[in-house]
């Protein structure tokens, strides 16, 4: 591959990695094709965009994003697979999915090396259940609004009842006078 080339590809990945917030490191190269046909069209539906890519070209646009943390840089070895997305949990949903198909096979493919969540760095394995718990955005958009909303829909009813009764206690009233 000639400079020119490899420079396009440098360019290219720091483009996607300002475009997408979040971005996970993983290894994919055990999958046959019809698991790599598989996974392509999960991350499709999950708004994930799935990249092989070398792993020189990648350190280079990481540090030129200004990503400047040697624990991920340290992970890219091997073959290498980018999960770009701006819903932080998306991927690793993604691949608990497809861990869960075959629980007693530990080994199984997508492997996590690490991920860069809303600006933390989570390095190995282990740390997918940790992201898949992580909350997007508007999932803690939704839980304020429920928890805001929650005391109001008390007052509220709480009116409601009330004034009921008093326009129960008040007609009982009117007929006896």
């Amino acid at each position: 591959m000639r400079k020119e080339e490899k420079n396009a590809i440098i360019v290219k990945l720091k483009d996607y990695l300002n475009e997408y917030q979040h971005f996970y490191i993983t290894d994919i190269s055990g999958l046959n094709a019809e698991q790599t046909s598989d996974l392509r069209r999960e991350c499709f539906k999950n708004d994930i965009k799935l990249l092989v890519t070398k792993n020189t070209l990648l350190h280079k646009a990481l540090q030129e994003k200004g990503v400047a943390d040697e624990s991920l840089f340290s992970i890219l070895k091997g073959n290498t697979a980018l999960m770009l997305c701006n819903t932080g949990n998306a991927p690793a949903k993604v691949i608990k999915k497809f861990k869960d198909v075959d629980k007693k096979n530990p080994d199984i493919k997508p492997v996590l090396k690490g991920a860069y969540v809303e600006e933390n760095v989570y390095l190995g394995a282990n740390q997918l259940s940790v992201l898949v718990a992580i909350k997007s955005k508007k999932e803690l958009l939704g839980d304020l609004i429920a928890l805001l909303q929650s005391p109001a829909k008390n007052v509220v009813s709480a009116v409601q009842s009330s004034g009921s009764k008093i326009h129960g206690i008040l007609t009982t009233l009117e007929k006896r006078g």
